[in-house]
């Protein structure tokens, strides 16, 4: 496959990605009944703050600052959620609710499958491709990083240490990705490790898989 067309593949998917996680952040911010400049800052932190943070470890600047167009599909994804359920407030009530919800969790899935591979391939760009470690790591954290700072600034416990398999099933994809790069090349281990990560998001919700917690006693 020719660099330029692996190029377009990436860019589409993190532009996918984005507009997933800035949905998910534009809706935490809505239930948490901030305004709509909350709301997009909200939908921004989700859909870039896990890139940033990696850029970052990496001694990048970050990439969303470089290209800021994935702040633009942000913050236009983050007022489109708002400005839909400002003029029709009462459009999640019932079975429409309960359809968005099913979408939102499909995004959600596929907003963690796209950004996990990418933080992998990010480090292995970067001059790391045989430190299998801090790949997983710069996956994981690109995957789930965004998320977790959506929630402690919505003031939430964080869903990933609370609901069904979420940053497993990042790690699972991301070391996938790395063991498929060694062995097939780019574009595989990155449709390959995302499918998988949407799976195992799937088959947890459908079975309701949850890791070990301790219940505490009332």
């Amino acid at each position: 496959m020719a660099p330029e067309q692996i190029f377009d593949i990436v860019f589409y998917m993190e532009i996918i990605g984005t507009i997933a996680f800035a949905a998910s952040g534009a809706m935490t911010g809505i239930h948490r009944g901030m305004d709509i400049f909350g709301v997009c800052v909200l939908g921004v932190v989700t859909a870039v703050g896990g890139g940033m943070t990696r850029d970052m470890i990496l001694g990048n600047i970050p990439g969303a600052l470089v290209r800021p167009v994935y702040v633009m599909v942000a913050v236009a994804s983050a007022l489109l959620v708002f400005s839909v359920l400002y003029f029709r407030n009462g459009l999640l009530q019932g079975k429409p609710g309960l359809l968005y919800d099913r979408a939102m969790f499909i995004m959600d899935s596929v907003g963690l499958g796209i950004f996990t591979v990418m933080g992998v391939m990010t480090g292995i760009q970067n001059g790391y491709p045989d430190n299998t470690f801090l790949l997983v790591f710069l996956g994981t954290l690109t995957g789930v990083g965004g998320g977790l700072l959506r929630d402690i600034m919505a003031g939430v416990p964080p869903y990933i240490f609370v609901k069904h398999i979420y940053a497993c099933a990042s790690v699972v994809g991301a070391l996938s990705c790395v063991w498929i790069y060694r062995a097939f090349g780019q574009t595989p281990s990155m449709v390959i490790s995302a499918l998988l990560i949407i799976l195992i998001r799937f088959l947890a919700a459908y079975f309701h898989w949850n890791l070990p917690h301790i219940k505490q006693e009332s």
